[in-house]
């Protein structure tokens, strides 16, 4: 399958997401990082946004609640190009009405081939790489064919 390459600029759009019981970890892992975050575009579900909001400082796009369907708007800006980056600070020991939800955020931010942290040590990685402050050049697969069936 043939390949094409998609820029991202040093100005990143992050989405930020956290299961109830993930939230508070979110919360103390963005007040950290906060100097660091302001320097990009942050966008939120819901609940989630109003908290890093008011914790931050700082405006945020927020679109809805996860169960909602904020976790299908953030997918939907995934395949649009919109977000950059996903932090998503999930539970893994907790069933949600919204599994299928989540499997499918995660799925898109594979598709098109974004970073993803699931937790506080993959999100520190990240963070810290050289790479959170410079262009990027982002290796995505051509679905061409599948828009032709």
């Amino acid at each position: 399958m043939k390949s094409k390459m998609l820029k991202m600029g040093k100005r990143k759009s992050i989405a930020l997401v956290a299961h109830d019981n993930k939230k508070a970890d979110l919360l103390e892992w963005a007040k950290f990082n906060r100097g660091l975050l302001l320097q990009h575009e942050l966008f939120a579900t819901g609940t989630t946004g109003k908290m890093l909001e008011k914790e931050l400082d700082v405006k945020i796009t927020k679109l809805q609640s996860g169960p909602l369907g904020g976790d299908q708007q953030i997918g939907a800006q995934i395949a649009q190009g919109t977000i950059d980056y996903l932090i998503f600070f999930w539970d893994p020991l907790e069933s949600l009405p919204h599994d299928p939800d989540v499997k499918a955020l995660l799925r898109m931010s594979v598709v098109w081939n974004i970073p993803v942290a699931c937790n506080r040590a993959s999100a520190d990685f990240m963070v810290s790489s050289p790479l959170m402050a410079e262009e990027y050049q982002r290796i995505l697969l051509d679905y061409e064919h599948y828009r032709q069936i």
